[in-house]
């Protein structure tokens, strides 16, 4: 709650990370914000996830469309977005999905193409099975649970994206308690009040050194599974 008579106060027990400019607990909304800000990376992450085997199905149709996806930084996304919608949380949830699903793709299809050459897969070719029961019974269950361990391997990425476009005021947009908000909010009184800008950039910095492990152990485990398809 805004308390103008606690703006800027200094951390207390009750407050441990003392209070921003409003007078708000920054704990309070650092947790709140903690809420907003995987939760929309939960969501980016399912669509990305559903976009990408989708597109990785269908490998001849989508190659173009996920190395356009590969190159394109969720900051270019995240402007273009804003240019056409305005800045808010579902504009930088649609910038971020709009590159995320890509790696899911690349992903999936070198998984089919695995599967396809499987020989499983070609008995059941020769045995006459249609291309619709392949994919239900064999390339689907292959599938699946890689890529959708992959997906969630790449939530911290995806939240840490999220919150860089709040960061950079292309995001969600205040009273919103998101994480990257937070952060620049409390920039202008970070030589008055540090502790304000201390927790989200805390937080934000342990949600990077968790996103960079987390894709340095899916470049390790997919280079360990296949050499030649490892990105």
């Amino acid at each position: 709650a805004v308390d103008l008579h606690l703006r800027l106060a200094g951390p207390t027990l009750d407050a441990p990370f003392g209070h921003d400019a409003l007078g708000r607990d920054v704990l309070a909304r650092l947790g709140h914000g903690a809420l907003h800000t995987f939760g929309t990376a939960t969501a980016v992450g399912a669509a990305a996830l559903l976009t990408g085997l989708a597109a990785g199905l269908l490998p001849r149709l989508s190659t173009g469309a996920i190395e356009v996806a590969n190159t394109l930084p969720p900051v270019i996304a995240g402007l273009l977005v804003a240019a056409a919608l305005g800045p808010s949380t579902a504009g930088a949830a649609i910038a971020v999905a709009a590159t995320a699903w890509a790696p899911l793709a690349a992903h999936t299809a070198a998984l089919v193409r695995e599967e396809h050459g499987s020989g499983h897969v070609q008995a059941s070719r020769m045995l006459g099975a249609s291309p619709t029961r392949i994919l239900r019974t064999h390339v689907l269950p292959g599938v699946l649970p890689l890529v959708t361990r992959h997906a969630v391997l790449r939530l911290p990425g995806i939240a840490l994206a999220i919150a860089s476009l709040g960061f950079v005021g292309l995001g969600a947009q205040p009273p919103t308690p998101e994480w990257g908000l937070l952060l620049a909010e409390a920039m202008p009184y970070v030589e008055r009040a540090p502790w304000a800008a201390l927790a989200p950039a805390t937080a934000l910095a342990l949600l990077g050194a968790f996103a960079v492990t987390t894709a340095t152990a899916i470049r390790t485990r997919r280079t360990r599974q296949n050499p030649a398809t490892a990105t």
